[in-house]
């Protein structure tokens, strides 16, 4: 009696970016089958996963965890890169929810798109280790695309992958990755870190001001953080819109404790001004003179 190979099924991390694709690809050669996870935060939205799933042919499950999410941004256990990106703590959180998942389905194990030394502080070796180690996915989280120049995983052992279909790719140049791109025919992908806001640094400094004026800001504070420019007065913040999409979004992310200003007879962004406790009226008139700065027209009665 011929008995059939198990057919292993994988969770697959899917951020969009071209390592993750690659990563799905090199496991799809084997005929594994499988399921993307992507993420949803204040930071980074899941569109660039959708349109990639859609390129692989592959269900995609979306989880938003924006609130816990932002509580890591606020406080990481492993610091920041050079903006206000968390790159160790919210890629255990992501494997951490990912084990989770494998084991409520029954998936055989979870892979990543990471590669050895890509990035100097979160793929390192010692990096890698940690947070393989810290997620509780030991031996079962897979890196293709630098699996040869890592330690044996139980699924490779076991023989439900091929390790030798497997990559050795490490270091900061695409090279490989490009010549894979094409290969196979990938063409549209975004760039490395391209969704993510954290990994800007004017908006790490937006975000680092906030968090020193409002240590318990949340989720509706956070998103605010995408739009407009802002201004401080104390501890008041003061958001000016500078297109008509900004204006909306400002105007839909305001409370009813906010004061928002909006023209009316001549053309000038909306502004809102929030403050954690009694808005000044130092504040009001700062609002005022910045629709006068960025409104050439504007005539306030």
């Amino acid at each position: 009696m011929v008995y059939e190979k198990k057919k292993a099924r994988a969770l697959a991390l899917l951020s969009g970016g071209l390592d993750s694709i690659l990563a799905i690809r090199i496991l799809q050669v084997q005929g594994i089958k499988i399921t993307g996870l992507t993420f949803v935060s204040y930071f980074f939205n899941s569109k660039a996963a959708e349109k990639a799933a859609k390129g692989l042919k592959i269900k995609l499950k979306i989880t938003d965890f924006s609130d816990e999410h932002l509580g890591i941004v606020k406080r990481p256990c492993y610091g920041y890169g050079r903006a206000v990106n968390p790159c160790i703590d919210c890629h255990l959180l992501m494997l951490k929810k990912a084990g989770e998942i494998m084991a409520k389905d029954g998936y055989d194990f979870v892979a990543t798109g990471e590669v050895l030394g890509e990035r100097p502080m979160s793929q390192n070796k010692s990096a890698l280790q940690l947070i393989e180690k810290e997620s509780g996915l030991k031996g079962y989280l897979l890196r293709p695309l630098s699996a040869k120049l890592l330690e044996p995983t139980v699924v490779e052992k076991s023989g439900l992958v091929d390790r030798e279909k497997l990559l050795d790719i490490s270091g900061r140049s695409r090279k490989r990755q490009m010549e894979l791109a094409r290969e196979w025919g990938i063409r549209d992908y975004p760039t490395p870190a391209g969704g993510c806001l954290l990994t800007d640094i004017q908006f790490g400094g937006r975000f680092k001001d906030m968090a020193g004026k409002w240590s318990d800001f949340g989720g509706n504070d956070a998103r605010l953080l995408k739009f407009g420019r802002h201004f401080w007065e104390k501890d008041d913040l003061i958001v000016v819109g500078r297109n008509k999409e900004e204006n909306e979004e400002i105007k839909k992310l305001s409370f009813k404790d906010d004061v928002l200003i909006e023209p009316k007879e001549f053309p000038g962004p909306t502004i809102l001004v929030r403050g954690k406790n009694k808005i000044s009226e130092k504040s009001l008139l700062k609002a005022k003179e910045l629709m006068f700065k960025y409104s050439p027209k504007a005539r306030i009665k």
